[in-house]
């Protein structure tokens, strides 16, 4: 049995932070950063059968063209999203009545829509990048005990990085998903595909310095963009993809994460129509969940 203090509970008997009880939440799930993007999604659906907002948590549970959905803002960073992915799991996986993990686990499909800012100069802004993997250099996932996967793209990384004099403040971990099926949807198999890189925040572990310097400085940034592994390139910086894939991947979920790049660090440029990049987005990401006829079987 699982202790009272490990596994929290509300008087009504619901997950301590997000304030949700089983059979609430769809097996397929779209994560937000932002509590308002949350109505702003949920508003397109055909009805809408649960709200529920607790602290920046907020969670809208309804149906569109037959297929029923969660939608949940994390808030920022990773920190959230560790509470968000362990109480989810623990919805569908964990009586929670009897404090056990239950004998069949359910497998969710978990869907990031976000924004980003592009790491190199030749992404467009307001293009739609789906994250082939993502570069933690949050500090999430040491704690749970878990290598990252595919990690050969770190190691590589950072022996590119030292062979150029220089040094990662942190050093990385890679996790690669396990991408939801709904992916091989024609309009998922075009989106152009990168690495992501996973900060701790927005600032100097993004590379930006106000009145604090940063060790990931322009000459670091310069190396990463020119990084290549395999065809693979760091394409983005945000701060919540690396801990949605590493926990995804230790529970056994399936995830996916789709970024608005609304900004090109390279460039130093920023969109002059945000909102319009987030609809589509929206749109987009709406149009693989909800058109399963459209997906082929993966390859």
């Amino acid at each position: 049995m699982i202790p009272g203090s490990e596994l929290i509970l509300n008087p009504d008997g619901s997950v301590y932070h997000l304030h949700l009880l089983p059979g609430q939440i769809a097996n397929d799930i779209i994560t937000v950063g932002d509590p308002e993007r949350v109505a702003e999604i949920s508003r397109r659906f055909d009805r809408v059968e649960l709200r529920v907002a607790a602290r920046e948590f907020v969670t809208h549970t309804g149906e569109l063209d037959g297929r029923r959905l969660t939608v949940i803002s994390t808030g920022i960073g990773t920190d959230n999203v560790d509470i968000v992915l362990n109480e989810l799991d623990a919805l569908v996986n964990i009586d929670l009545e009897r404090r056990e993990v239950k004998a069949e686990l359910t497998v969710l499909n978990l869907l990031r829509l976000g924004t980003s800012g592009a790491l190199q100069p030749d992404l467009p802004l307001g293009s739609i990048l789906l994250s082939a993997g993502a570069l933690s250099a949050d500090g999430l996932m040491p704690y749970y005990g878990v290598d990252g996967v595919g990690d050969d793209f770190g190691t590589a990384l950072s022996e590119f990085v030292t062979a150029n004099g220089l040094r990662l403040p942190v050093d990385p971990l890679y996790f690669s998903p396990v991408l939801p099926d709904f992916l091989n949807h024609p309009a998922g198999k075009q989106l152009p595909r990168g690495v992501t890189l996973t900060a701790a925040g927005f600032y100097a572990p993004q590379g930006r310095s106000l009145r604090l310097p940063t060790r990931l400085h322009p000459e670091l940034l310069d190396v990463l963009r020119r990084f290549d592994y395999r065809g693979l390139r760091i394409t983005n910086i945000e701060m919540e993809t690396a801990g949605i894939y590493g926990l995804a991947n230790a529970l056994g979920h399936r995830s996916a994460s789709l970024s608005a790049l609304l900004a090109n660090r390279g460039a130093g440029t920023f969109s002059k129509n945000p909102a319009a990049a987030v609809d589509a987005l929206i749109d987009l990401g709406l149009l693989l969940l909800t058109d399963r006829d459209g997906s082929t079987d993966a390859a």
